[in-house]
């Protein structure tokens, strides 16, 4: 059995889950509270732990006003395409911890611009049916233009082939490198960038995702080395 083998039954639920994503503005507005989603590893490999961290904070001061983390040891491989299946039971661990649920979560990774639109993102706000956005640092899929070097600059991200818009290429900082956001569900692709964007300070990741980043980054060190 090549590696790739496992995997055929989650493109069918990948796939599932695609035509479940709805590019609507369904959430509470004003956000009284906004959500990140981070994970990272102790260690590269196979068996390596995966880390979640989970961060509610207000957006009138980026207070944080709840946070929950889990650590889970991860058999599954990683495969590009299938990185969800590798976060999302660690995410959802960390999720169930929390007393108190965002109106809207940002997701370190991609929503709908994914090969088969469906990133951590749409599968994790699919599963759960709560607004997602993803705020990925890099490119996974997408053709864009120029960019400006202004902070609040941004693009369309479109596919390569079809020209289908699928997300925003957006400065969240003047002269920095920019994030891909694309909606993940119950979000529109023109309103991800501007809740992302009202989530950047002095800083090119959106606070709530920084947070997450930090607790997780804080975490992996604690656990042991095998």
């Amino acid at each position: 059995m090549t590696q790739k083998e496992p995997f055929s039954n989650y493109t069918i639920l990948q796939n599932t889950l695609a035509s479940r994503v709805v590019l609507e503005d369904l959430f509470l507005r004003p956000v009284r509270y906004v959500g990140g989603l981070d994970v990272s590893y102790s260690k590269r490999g196979r068996s390596s732990t995966a880390c979640a961290g989970a961060v509610v904070m207000n957006p009138e001061d980026w207070s944080v006003v709840d946070s929950a983390s889990a650590c889970l040891e991860n058999s599954v491989p990683y495969v590009p395409g299938y990185l969800s299946f590798r976060e999302i039971p660690v995410l959802l661990e960390a999720y169930e911890k929390l007393q108190v649920l965002p109106d809207v979560w940002l997701v370190d990774g991609a929503g709908i611009a994914h090969p088969l639109r469906i990133g951590l993102a749409a599968h994790f706000g699919v599963l759960l049916d709560v607004p997602a956005i993803g705020v990925a640092k890099s490119r996974l899929v997408g053709r864009h233009d120029n960019l400006p070097a202004e902070k609040g600059s941004r693009v369309p991200l479109e596919d390569e082939k079809t020209g289908e818009v699928i997300g925003t290429v957006l400065r969240s900082r003047t002269d920095v490198k920019p994030l891909f956001v694309s909606p993940g569900h119950r979000v529109s692709i023109e309103t991800a960038p501007e809740v992302v964007l009202s989530c950047c300070t002095r800083y090119r990741i959106p606070e709530p995702t920084r947070a997450a980043h930090n607790m997780v980054t804080v975490l992996k060190k604690t656990i042991p080395s095998s």
